[in-house]
């Protein structure tokens, strides 16, 4: 796949200033990413002040490093790569554990229904998931990672990263039909 370079990296300019110190550029970027980055930050940590601080740590590390910032990819995505670092950092403070394994309990089925569910409730069942779950089915659903670089991102096997999807869809539909 061939990049278009012209409009690759759209904020390059801006990078540029703030590469020179420029707050008013800093502060442009920040409007710009400040409130994905932040519903990214909630979903992954599920709670408001913890995803303010990632976000927060996030830009600052973001800006202290932005010399480093090669134009390999776009910045949103090396951006969030800082934000997903620091959230999976934090939940590993917390002493967290990822609940992994390889296989399913039995009595779980792979096979996919074709049960319809509002967006809010399935956002706020999310909400309820354990953090292990919540990260990876957000890494691979909502966020758009293969189970490669989850993989790669969390330090695990991908057939541990499809299993604990997959367990994570499961526990979500049970969280689901029970409401």
């Amino acid at each position: 796949m061939k990049v278009d370079h012209k409009n690759f990296n759209i904020h390059a300019s801006l990078i540029e200033e703030c590469r020179n110190g420029n707050s008013q550029a800093q502060f442009e970027l920040y409007s710009k990413y400040s409130k994905s980055m932040y519903n990214l930050a909630y979903r992954m940590m599920n709670n408001r002040e913890d995803a303010e601080d990632i976000l927060q740590e996030a830009f600052l590390e973001c800006f202290r490093s932005i010399s480093t910032f090669r134009f390999e990819s776009t910045f949103g995505a090396w951006l969030k790569s800082i934000l997903i670092n620091r959230c999976i950092n934090q939940l590993r403070k917390r002493k967290v554990e990822l609940v992994l394994c390889d296989t399913l309990p039995p009595g779980i089925q792979e096979e996919e229904t074709e049960t319809v569910y509002d967006t809010g409730k399935i956002f706020k069942g999310i909400e309820q998931l354990p953090d292990g779950y919540r990260v990876i089915l957000t890494l691979y659903l909502l966020e758009g990672y293969d189970h490669t670089e989850i993989s790669e991102i969390l330090g695990i096997t991908e057939s541990t990263s499809k299993s604990q999807y997959s367990r994570a869809k499961e526990k979500l539909r049970n969280i689901l039909t029970k409401h």
